[in-house]
């Protein structure tokens, strides 16, 4: 009866593992592919008013093809990749968004071999610029010190919009936390005079 026990548990095990990472395939494949098909635009519209800056905005939406593409199939990348997947998002963003929004964005941390699930923060980060207002300000700070990753980003919003819009992608978020970092996360939404999201997060290094 012990080893029947034992057999049937670890059967149990693994059938709960193949679903939490099928889960999480799926929440993973749910990133918006428009984000793809604006970034395009833009390397269009460089290539011709542009040109001389086209090549550099190829390579930065290579690396981020890469990155979603190979790179985030893995449990944890480290920290570094994770960010310059964002810094390369946030660029083509200024470029799209130039005189309309400005854009206050800032990183720092205190170890470069840090790990994170991948794909975590851009739905925090395209949120903010999704659902941001013209002539406004979009804050976004990610902090790493201490084992602790703090996300922060805050934007102006139209009130309408937010009501109208369904918050799949934080949902999204909140179901990838909970599987990846349980009781090891704290994940904050105000939208009072702003739109603020706030996320502290416990990670690891090499």
């Amino acid at each position: 009866m012990l080893f029947r026990y034992i057999d049937q548990s670890e059967k149990v095990l693994k059938i709960e593992q193949e679903r939490t990472e099928m889960e999480l395939k799926f929440l993973k494949s749910q990133i918006n592919p428009h984000v793809l098909f604006n970034n395009l635009n833009t390397i269009y519209s460089y290539a011709i008013e542009k040109p001389d800056k086209a090549p550099d905005l190829i390579l930065r939406l290579s690396d981020n093809l890469k990155h979603v593409l190979y790179e985030s199939n893995t449990e944890k990348v480290n920290l570094d990749k994770e960010i310059q997947f964002i810094d390369n998002y946030i660029a083509f963003h200024k470029i799209r968004t130039e005189g309309v929004k400005q854009i206050n964005y800032q990183t720092s941390t205190d170890n470069n071999l840090y790990e994170i699930a991948p794909l975590l923060l851009i739905t925090i980060i395209e949120n903010a610029f999704k659902h941001s207002v013209f002539n406004s300000v979009i804050d976004i700070n990610i902090k790493a010190e201490q084992n602790k990753l703090t996300c922060i980003c805050e934007n102006h919003y139209n009130e309408k919009l937010i009501k109208s819009t369904d918050a799949i992608g934080l949902d999204n978020l909140k179901k990838r936390l909970d599987l990846l970092y349980k009781n090891k996360y704290e994940l904050n939404i105000n939208n009072t005079s702003t739109f603020r999201v706030s996320l502290v997060v416990n990670i690891n290094y090499i």
